[in-house]
């Protein structure tokens, strides 16, 4: 089924433009090539690329940045797409799936700064750049002395704004950061006890057609199944919980031998309050302890939390 054309022409990967999406795009052609599989790019802008002027939150989430790169598989201009993970809705179209996941890059968040060397060394009044409210949660809950302000943007984009002065410390994914060869950057990886990464930060993800196939099995051996285990189980504490880009939530799975543990939460955007839960077990229940912990969350209050935040958000075509 498609295995001739798949074999004779380059597989057409769909790809953002932005230095980090080639990056990643370019990842997963290396990882072709070494497997003797020829592949092409195809650069797209995405909504999520083009309104850099409102919040994430207030313009529809971070599905804008892949349902472009949908809309070229469905018509055929494309074979697949590469995404990162924590950019992926919960539920996907009913005719595309997560074909493979790489292995995982750095979770954590980073400070960065061209002044300070962490957040508790900041004065009061200090500006901090991020547009996602889940650091923005955590940063004022801790360290509410400081201003946390909206910053939007590629990578590069957001370091020129920082050099600009504009503000005092950003803070970043790590892996972003690491795969982009800006390490130097980083003045502090943030703990997890200090920062909850998001759920699925720093995995990559291969979208294509459930049904081709050809291609999934010409993707298999790229999946990485520790990152996997890891990467759905925060996904399903993500789903259970009902997540958004409206609401701070936050979770890292980890793998010990057979075991998976995980730690999570869930927050008011302004820090006023925290929940947590944490919970294990084997990691081939790995996606039924995600949706433990989210119920473990919810007994504390969280579906309040999230029925609270929840906004009409942004509609437009695309």
């Amino acid at each position: 089924m498609g295995t001739k054309k798949l074999n004779a022409d380059p597989l057409i990967i769909a790809t953002r433009k932005s230095k980090l999406a080639l990056w990643q795009a370019e990842d997963v052609q290396r990882r072709l090539a070494g497997r003797d599989i020829p592949s092409k790019l195809l650069m797209l802008s995405t909504r999520g690329d083009e309104l850099l002027d409102r919040s994430l939150a207030a313009i529809g989430g971070k599905g804008l940045f892949i349902k472009e790169l949908q809309v070229a598989m469905r018509d055929g201009r494309a074979d697949l797409a590469v995404h990162s993970m924590k950019d992926v809705p919960a539920m996907l179209p009913p005719d595309f799936h997560i074909s493979a996941i790489l292995p995982r890059e750095d979770p954590t968040d980073a400070f960065v700064s061209n002044h300070y060397e962490s957040l508790g060394e900041m004065p009061a009044g200090s500006v901090v750049g991020t547009c996602s409210l889940r650091r923005k949660s955590q940063v004022l809950s801790k360290f509410p002395h400081l201003t946390v302000i909206d910053l939007r943007g590629n990578v590069n984009t957001r370091l020129q704004k920082l050099d600009d002065a504009r503000y005092d410390a950003i803070i970043l994914a790590s892996a972003g950061l690491k795969r982009l060869g800006l390490d130097e950057r980083i003045r502090q990886s943030l703990p997890v006890e200090q920062m909850m990464p998001a759920c699925a930060q720093g995995a990559i993800g291969i979208e294509c057609g459930i049904k081709n196939e050809a291609l999934n099995a010409l993707l298999a051996p790229l999946h990485d199944q520790d990152t996997a285990d890891r990467v759905n189980c925060e996904r399903r504490l993500n789903a259970g919980l009902g997540g958004s880009c409206q609401t701070p939530i936050g979770g890292i799975a980890e793998l010990d031998g057979q075991r998976v543990s995980l730690r999570a939460l869930v927050a008011e955007p302004d820090g006023s309050r925290m929940l947590f839960a944490e919970g294990s077990d084997l990691r081939e229940n790995a996606v039924a302890l995600g949706q433990q912990v989210a119920e473990k969350l919810i007994a504390q209050g969280a579906d309040q939390i999230i029925d609270a935040t929840q906004t009409p958000t942004f509609s437009g075509n695309s």
